[in-house]
């Protein structure tokens, strides 16, 4: 008894001594998944470093406006397409007859695909996840790559088109890919469709007289083809389903065909407000035309020496390229234009600088990124890239390109020369 009273009476202390303190749970923190470092949005810019130096391409992070990954390319690249929904870039290298292939988010490894020699590869592009297709300027063929091996497909050789195939759109819907081949100068320019299910030819476009077409663009419904005849400074409206130009009776007028001047040399097609952009340099014109009916109504902005054109996919601007040379000495900027009125809002000036790539026609090629936040040029002059803040249409920065083989009188490298942009969705 006595044993069990004393302790009852050390159980009674303990919890006396027990009173007032306070005992908190022992909590096992739950660290969370730490975010992607990849960027959701990105733009791609294809510098050229000469004929005899592998040239660049650099990815730029569009919410970080920082260089993100640069992957060397091969000898004179000219155009590059974004495929696989942003999961891999392929670049068409004109010197070295080759294609590099690599994803945006890793500078390597590059994959090189060779084409047959004297391709010349001056265009590529896909609306399909299996197949990319090059337009190989110097043996009049078309190329096609299948992206899941990197391989070239049937024939090697590649499909026989026009003369000077310049320009690729296949539709939406996969049934056509048209080839706007310029011809020989003199003349010469045709219009090839293919089939891309089995590479086939189809019978030549009717009802059209070509000159020198330079640009194709596909409709985002598919049932229409829009071809830019710079010889002849019209715009072709082409029923897809028939490969045959439109009839007046169902364009209205007679012929179909839209004129937006001789020499015009540009053509972008925007999904958004189903609009077709076209640049006349020779006319200091921008031609908008209404591509939601076969009418294609034009509206003509005054605009000197226009260049290429970049809508924001919002819909609400336009941004168009301009370059003005006077002794030598080039002097680009950026016009703004209020996309539903027409109407000019603001400009945006460029590094005036000694002009260095009056040979190429995408001196001042342009992208709208994916949100619509940022624009970028190439401005292949000065060796950079020009970063406008779409918020308030103000230059933000001017990225310089990576450096080149060529160097400045006191030793440092002169920059690479920007030569194509383009935006990851």
């Amino acid at each position: 008894m006595t044993v069990v009273r004393a302790a009852g009476v050390l159980l009674l202390m303990l919890i006396c001594l027990s009173c007032g303190e306070t005992y908190r749970p022992v909590a096992t923190p739950i660290i969370p998944s730490l975010p992607n470092p990849g960027f959701s949005h990105f733009a791609l810019v294809i510098s050229g470093n000469g004929s005899d130096h592998p040239g660049a391409s650099t990815s730029i992070n569009v919410s970080g406006d920082t260089a993100e990954s640069q992957s060397t390319v091969g000898l004179m690249p000219m155009h590059a397409a974004v495929v696989l929904n942003g999961a891999r870039i392929y670049v068409a290298n004109s010197h070295d007859d080759t294609v590099s292939s690599f994803s945006p988010t890793s500078p390597t490894p590059v994959t090189t695909i060779s084409l047959p020699a004297g391709s010349a590869p001056s265009f590529v592009a896909t609306a399909e996840n299996a197949s990319v297709y090059v337009a190989n300027s110097g043996n009049n063929t078309v190329s096609a790559i299948t992206m899941a091996s990197n391989v070239l497909e049937q024939p090697v050789y590649g499909i026989s088109v026009g003369i000077d195939p310049v320009w690729l759109a296949e539709t939406p819907n996969l049934q056509k890919l048209y080839v706007a081949n310029r011809g020989n100068g003199a003349g010469g320019g045709s219009v090839t469709s293919i089939n891309p299910v089995d590479r086939s030819v189809n019978p030549p476009i009717s009802n059209a007289t070509w000159v020198s077409p330079v640009s194709v663009a596909a409709r985002s419904d598919g049932n229409r083809a829009y071809v830019l005849d710079q010889g002849s400074g019209l715009v072709w409206p082409i029923d897809t389903a028939s490969d045959s130009v439109l009839s007046p009776t169902q364009c209205g007028h007679n012929p179909c065909s839209v004129s937006v001047g001789v020499g015009a040399n540009f053509m972008l097609y925007d999904s958004t407000r189903n609009r077709l952009y076209v640049s006349n340099p020779a006319n200091n014109t921008v031609t908008y035309l209404d591509a939601s009916t076969d009418a294609l109504t034009a509206t003509v902005l005054a605009i000197a020496n226009p260049i290429s054109v970049a809508v924001l996919p919002d819909g609400t601007r336009a941004y168009i390229s301009s370059a003005l040379v006077n002794g030598g000495v080039v002097t680009s900027r950026i016009t703004v234009i209020n996309a539903s009125s027409g109407t000019v809002t603001t400009t945006i000036p460029l590094t005036s600088v000694a002009q260095v790539c009056a040979s190429n026609p995408s001196e001042l090629s342009m992208a709208a990124a994916a949100d619509s936040s940022r624009v970028y040029v190439g401005n292949c002059d000065a060796g950079n890239v020009a970063i406008i803040q779409t918020l308030s249409d103000t230059m933000l920065l001017q990225m310089p390109a990576p450096e080149s083989a060529a160097f400045k009188p006191d030793g440092t490298p002169l920059p690479q020369n920007p030569v194509f942009v383009v935006a990851g969705p």
